[in-house]
């Protein structure tokens, strides 16, 4: 059974490894959307610039945590990013979801949907419906950028929160606030979107699943060639 969750509730999570979709409907006018997902320490920052995994850093080197490609479904557009929970060290407490805009802002973006889904469950009937959904909408409409959630520890378990915070100065502001070095010199601009590919009719069985150890890189996808650089600290 599928949860709607309201801003600010939370809800216990019993899969070992989750799949966070953020869906969208493009359209004229409508800036493109990227999900992210930043692995946060008891200090409340990044443990390093590595702990940041986006669209020029789509995989941690852990192994626990990955961005796949966008997807088309229909008439609306999909990014994800997948966790190991149940693996994560101790040393991270916190993963914190997040989403930006390019060339454009939140209140130009129809129907933002963020879907948690089971990275594990087998393939087959219900496999593709997600166990919780969180429909964002932006407070000011001027954000670039929003936190749309979180999951965090509660005793030996993981919790999520829904939260939908936003920010004006983009992915790079986000980021920063949690620690991540970032270089903003021209060549750290975003690479230049393409089409989303048309989903599969049929999903294919979780890859985690055949690999235990940890994920490795999305099939066909590789790191694009320019991207936001990080400063050694």
């Amino acid at each position: 059974m599928t949860q709607a969750m309201a801003k600010g509730s939370n809800l216990t999570v019993q899969a070992a490894a989750v799949r966070v979709v953020l869906r969208w409907t493009p359209g004229v006018g409508v800036p493109d959307v990227d999900a992210s997902l930043l692995l946060i320490g008891e200090t409340g920052t990044v443990r390093s610039d590595e702990d940041f995994v986006f669209y020029n850093q789509p995989r941690h080197p852990s192994g626990l945590a990955r961005k796949l490609p966008k997807k088309r479904h229909g008439d609306r557009y999909t990014d994800s990013v997948e966790a190991q929970l149940a693996r994560q060290p101790s040393s991270v407490d916190r993963l914190v979801l997040a989403a930006s805009s390019d060339e454009g802002n939140f209140g130009q973006v129809k129907d933002l949907r963020l879907e948690l889904h089971d990275a594990l469950a087998p393939a087959g009937a219900g496999a593709a419906e997600p166990f919780a959904y969180f429909d964002i909408a932006p407070e000011t409409g001027s954000e670039t950028a929003l936190i749309c959630g979180e999951f965090y520890r509660r005793g030996d378990a993981w919790k999520f929160r829904a939260l939908g915070q936003g920010y004006e100065s983009g992915l790079i502001g986000l980021a920063t606030e949690f620690g991540v070095a970032v270089d903003e010199s021209p060549a750290a601009s975003r690479p230049a979107p393409s089409a989303p590919a048309a989903a599969p009719a049929q999903p294919a069985a979780a890859a985690a699943a055949a690999a235990p150890a940890g994920y490795g890189y999305p099939p066909a996808f590789t790191l694009p060639p320019q991207g936001p650089q990080f400063i050694g600290r």
